[in-house]
């Protein structure tokens, strides 16, 4: 059986490492997108015993020709993914202004790379003369659902931007609507809304969300590339269009 080409935007992130790691052990080939060259050089360094699996490319998503861009690069190697995982984010647009409010240029951006780049990559793919397109997973939050508890957080407006959730909320839509518009070529575009994720957050914040969580507790970072993996397999072949919950039950009550 010849391996899966993966595309995974944001491969040197939190997220972007775990479904990097998770992939490459399956024997997949893995490419990816960085912002950087150091940051690609990291990866390589990271999965140096994969190498031979792994291709990273660096990308602007907020350049307007970049999916085209992207899309060519990895013809010239001769991949042609058949799963793209759109996972790119960019924490310098979630800053939030001393006075709790969200810039004009961090709120277009955020939604830019969240849901204007996946849109573009996800047709640029699909319209590709050689395209092997079969599988698209949207990352997303459950802040796509839900708003932010403000019990959660010490200083709410600083802490939590709004421009996240409402870009997630639009990502979980957009999701929906290529769903429909993708079907007639066989290819599957879903959503995994993520809750919160160890690894960033002090014991402070870690205690609160566990009271807010039936799971009682944040999710781990070997709980991300699973929910992925299923949807990129046949295992999900009967979704379409929707947004798979990875929360920890914190949208049931």
């Amino acid at each position: 059986m010849n391996s899966r080409v993966i595309l995974i935007t944001g491969g040197s992130g939190k997220f972007g490492r775990s479904l990097l790691e998770h992939f490459l052990n399956k024997g997949d080939v893995v490419a990816f997108t960085a912002s950087s060259e150091s940051s690609i050089s990291s990866v390589y360094d990271e999965f140096s015993n994969k190498r031979e699996q792994l291709f990273g490319f660096q990308q602007d998503f907020t350049s307007e020709n970049f999916s085209s861009t992207l899309v060519n690069q990895l013809a010239e190697k001769g991949l042609f993914p058949e799963g793209l995982v759109n996972n790119a984010r960019s924490l310098d647009f979630l800053k939030i202004e001393s006075d709790g409010l969200v810039s004009r240029n961090n709120f277009i951006n955020e939604y830019l790379v969240d849901v204007v780049a996946p849109y573009e990559l996800t047709m640029a793919f699909a319209c590709a003369s050689e395209s092997q397109l079969s599988h698209v997973v949207n990352i997303g939050s459950q802040y796509g659902s839900v708003a932010a508890n403000p019990a959660l957080y010490d200083d709410h407006a600083q802490q939590s931007p709004i421009h996240y959730g409402v870009a997630k909320a639009a990502l979980a839509h957009l999701t929906k609507e290529l769903a429909v518009r993708l079907a007639d070529q066989e290819i599957q575009v879903n959503c995994v809304a993520f809750g919160g994720v160890e690894g960033r957050v002090d014991e402070q914040f870690k205690a609160r969300y566990q009271k807010l969580a039936p799971l009682g507790r944040m999710l781990r970072d070997d709980e991300v590339a699973g929910p992925v993996d299923y949807l990129l397999s046949g295992m999900s072949s009967g979704m379409t269009g929707q947004v798979m919950a990875v929360d920890g039950g914190w949208g049931v009550w």
